[in-house]
């Protein structure tokens, strides 16, 4: 369902200037159709696959790694990453490499949260929101996840998620990882590292799926993954709570698609439906064959049809 393997044209670094350097790339039609991919996480950064979501006859793709993690430099860093210096990253580049005073804004799961931020913070600069697998980094959506509740559908695999941490520090899971993952003792953080990422990697796909956990459980990636996300849902997002859904009203008029996966435990439907009933002008797809990655069958024809149906929309 993907369109064909591509190479960027273009790639490239932007320095913040307060300490990080963001890797960008801009494939497809150079006089396409400018659209953003916002990768999930926070920390996982882009992928190949990534750039095959769009047709790059009619689109202007650009891709990049979000602070601290992919190939953007200095890998794992916690300083000066916060959402909102993520949203000021978005709006450099739109502007000064994509050249582009409107985009469409794509992401998912995490990225789903910040294309919302995004839009939120700078509306006159969005063309069009497809969003997929919401997230909007509550403390409900994050206790369910990493403290209780998705536990119940797989206490096989929580056992070793919560392998790590001794029984008494489990109270509060996420200051127990916090604590190793920003320790200076090598070994354990990448064991607590490992164990968060193999947690997420086992359970976003509806089916077993050992590559999706192979990739989550890679020590190249898994470290900036899991310091990167601790980090951000220690702070709730670096938002007050219910502050996306609260702020609709301020992205109303943008056409926006909502995808979401019936049985996606990691972000679960409930989030997705209160934006759908907070935001009814947008168009709400639940993809009742689903979980959570984007790689699942149904939710990948959901996101192909959703970027051809925009594709020619100038």
């Amino acid at each position: 369902m993907l369109y064909p393997t591509i190479e960027p044209y273009k790639t490239g670094y932007l320095d913040t200037n307060d300490g990080h350097s963001i890797y960008w790339e801009l494939c497809g039609n150079p006089n396409g159709k400018p659209v953003i991919f916002l990768h999930g996480g926070p920390g996982a950064g882009c992928t190949e696959n990534h750039r095959r979501l769009f047709n790059p006859e009619k689109y202007h793709i650009m891709l990049f790694d979000q602070r601290g993690c992919g190939r953007s430099l200095p890998y794992a860093s916690l300083e000066n990453n916060t959402t909102w210096h993520l949203v000021e990253d978005i709006n450099r580049l739109r502007n000064e490499i994509l050249a582009a005073e409107k985009a469409m804004i794509f992401g998912g799961s995490w990225g789903s949260t910040l294309a919302l931020a995004y839009a939120e913070t700078y509306p006159e600069h969005v063309s069009e929101l497809i969003i997929r697998g919401i997230f909007t980094a509550r403390k409900e959506e994050i206790r369910w996840f990493y403290q209780e509740g998705a536990s119940y559908l797989f206490p096989d695999y929580w056992e070793d998620y919560v392998k790590p941490i001794p029984e008494n520090e489990r109270h509060d899971l996420l200051s127990a990882f916090h604590r190793r993952l920003t320790g200076q003792d090598e070994t354990e953080k990448l064991a607590a590292a490992s164990a968060w990422g193999q947690w997420e990697g086992r359970t976003i796909t509806l089916l077993p799926d050992q590559d999706t956990a192979n990739h989550f459980s890679a020590d190249s990636f898994v470290v900036a993954f899991a310091r990167i996300e601790n980090h951000y849902f220690m702070q709730n997002g670096f938002f007050e709570d219910n502050q996306l859904i609260n702020n609709v009203d301020k992205i109303r008029h943008i056409p926006c698609i909502i995808i979401q996966g019936r049985y996606d435990a990691c972000t679960p439907v409930h989030t997705a439906w209160e934006l759908h009933r907070a935001w009814p002008e947008a168009d709400f797809q639940l993809i009742h064959d689903a979980g959570h990655a984007f790689s699942e069958p149904g939710i990948m024809r959901a996101l192909i049809d959703a970027t051809d149906k925009w594709a020619d929309k100038r």
